[in-house]
């Protein structure tokens, strides 16, 4: 029982909310500026934001989490949290850097056309972590320090709000071909290989359809044995493995962050019987769906 006690994690959500008299829709700040003006018990809550987050480590190192996933970070790390997503900062003291606020609104103009309802969902395809080197940071560091400079500008609001929209848009924008070129350089010098990289781009897009690695060799035009030679040697383990993690993976954040039945669940992952997918989350995760869902509540 004392167990299971130490284990519960009180979830919050925190809603975007800037000082009165702050009028946009994006805010700026270090991160020495929040622990400053934030109680220091609050600082080591588990949020569930109902913004997006970008974290930017200038100086130091720390263990944040994110979806209840440690995530090492040091100088020239940028954290991107999504909205609703989970994310602590962790106990660590001696780091700083800078933080930017957003609503989910932000990202839509007023007359949104095709290009910009793209461009606008540029950050959800950023990954949960980056690591920049010293000239990359650099220029990130400039790029915030102005957006900021910009927010206390004087002129009309509607346009100061355009100005920061755009700015943000060119910072993500930026941060998704680093992201890319990353991966790229990554598939060159590393195991990697291209059928691996089209395997997870796969499970992604059909993890709650297909659970079986034939289904997926069958759609990549190889054999079984190949797929998991391609996965061992990319990430450590099977194809099997690696699907059942991404499955995992997706009824923890349901749990979580929705309040949809272990049924309802069970039924979106596509499983036939709700205790076929309470014995699959036991084996994964070591607790029942209930049970996780009652440590996090």
């Amino acid at each position: 029982m004392k167990r299971k006690e130490k284990q519960k994690i009180n979830i919050q959500r925190l809603k975007y909310q800037p000082v009165i008299s702050y009028p946009y829709d994006l805010e700026i700040f270090p991160f020495s500026d929040l622990k400053q003006r934030t109680p220091k018990e609050k600082m080591h809550i588990t949020y569930r934001y109902e913004f997006y987050m970008l974290i930017c480590v200038i100086q130091g190192e720390c263990v944040q989490w994110i979806d209840f996933e440690p995530i090492s970070c040091r100088t020239g790390t940028l954290l991107a949290i999504s909205s609703g997503q989970v994310h602590n900062f962790g106990h660590d003291e001696n780091w700083d850097g800078w933080i930017i606020l957003f609503r989910s609104e932000f990202l839509l103009p007023n007359t949104t056309t095709l290009n910009e309802h793209k461009l606008a969902l540029d950050f959800d395809r950023l990954p949960n972590i980056l690591n920049v080197n010293n000239d990359e940071l650099s220029r990130g560091i400039s790029s915030i320090e102005q957006m900021l400079e910009d927010s206390l500008v004087e002129g009309e609001e509607e346009d100061v709000h355009m100005l920061l929209r755009y700015q943000l848009y060119a910072f993500v924008a930026w941060l998704n071909i680093l992201h890319k070129q990353k991966q790229m350089h990554d598939n060159i010098h590393s195991q990697i290989s291209p059928r691996f990289t089209k395997f997870q781009k796969l499970v992604e897009e059909c993890f709650a359809e297909l659970s079986h690695v034939s289904d997926y060799a069958i759609r990549l035009n190889c054999s079984e044995k190949t797929l998991n030679r391609a996965t061992m040697a990319a990430v450590g383990i099977s194809a099997k493995a690696f699907i059942s993690a991404r499955i995992n993976l997706e009824a923890k954040r349901l749990l979580m962050h929705t309040d949809y039945s272990i049924s309802d669940i069970a039924e979106k992952l596509n499983f036939k019987e709700p205790t076929h997918f309470n014995k699959f989350f036991k084996r994964e995760t070591g607790c029942t769906p209930t049970e996780f869902r009652q440590q996090h509540l």
